[in-house]
């Protein structure tokens, strides 16, 4: 990650999640944006690999800038940063594309940790929100499914057919690399590496990078 784009309508926040993201990422250079307006304006001008949301803005709720990232920045990770931790709010930010939810109160040793993970492929999720994630997963299911629910499930399932070159970047993807990164690596430039990436998370169904590597792996495409 080596642009990253803070969205809080708070200077100290801002100025804080500034200083953790330096720590992460020493490389990284920010911008900052104080509503879903300028957000939108900076992420439209600028090419980003990172956007770190806060829920409560100005013009309204961060969690309302994911899918229009789905639309226009697609290639732009996304991590919501937090006071809020409900359920219903984690979930919406998830099924929205964010990549990770972490919660304010955290110490920046550990929103550092968190966010310097995503350079090796990881998914930052707050521990609280993480164990909350599990209990809801493990609990009991509804009884069997329909027929055509299953029907409908191995298909999602089966095998997506990638191209030599998807595969290449989805393995980069799967490692953690940026956009750029993967750019260099293949001789290609960053919007070739962008629009193989909407093609990959088309083909998988998904709209996010730790999706379309979790996607990847249930159908076998990556070890």
């Amino acid at each position: 990650m080596e642009e990253i784009l803070i969205v809080d309508d708070d200077p100290n926040v801002r100025t804080r999640l500034e200083r953790v993201a330096a720590q992460a990422a020493p490389q990284a250079r920010c911008a900052m944006a104080g509503s879903l307006a300028e957000a939108r304006e900076r992420l439209a001008q600028g090419r980003f690999d990172l956007a770190l949301l806060d829920v409560g803005l100005p013009d309204g709720s961060g969690l309302d800038l994911l899918p229009w990232m789905q639309v226009h920045a697609p290639a732009v990770d996304a991590v919501v940063i937090s006071s809020l931790g409900d359920d219903a709010t984690v979930l919406q930010a998830i099924r929205g594309g964010a990549v990770g939810y972490l919660l304010k109160n955290g110490s920046d040793v550990e929103l550092e940790l968190s966010l310097g993970s995503m350079q090796r492929g990881g998914a930052p999720i707050d521990p609280v929100i993480a164990r909350r994630i599990l209990k809801l997963m493990a609990a009991p299911q509804p009884g069997p499914a329909p027929l055509a629910t299953i029907g409908a499930a191995r298909a999602s399932a089966a095998p997506a057919e990638l191209s030599a070159r998807e595969t290449e970047v989805l393995q980069l993807v799967a490692q953690g690399h940026s956009n750029r990164e993967i750019a260099e690596s293949l001789s290609l430039s960053i919007n070739t590496v962008e629009c193989h990436a909407k093609n990959i998370y088309r083909k998988l169904a998904v709209r996010s990078r730790a999706g379309a590597v979790y996607s990847a792996r249930a159908r076998g495409l990556l070890p």
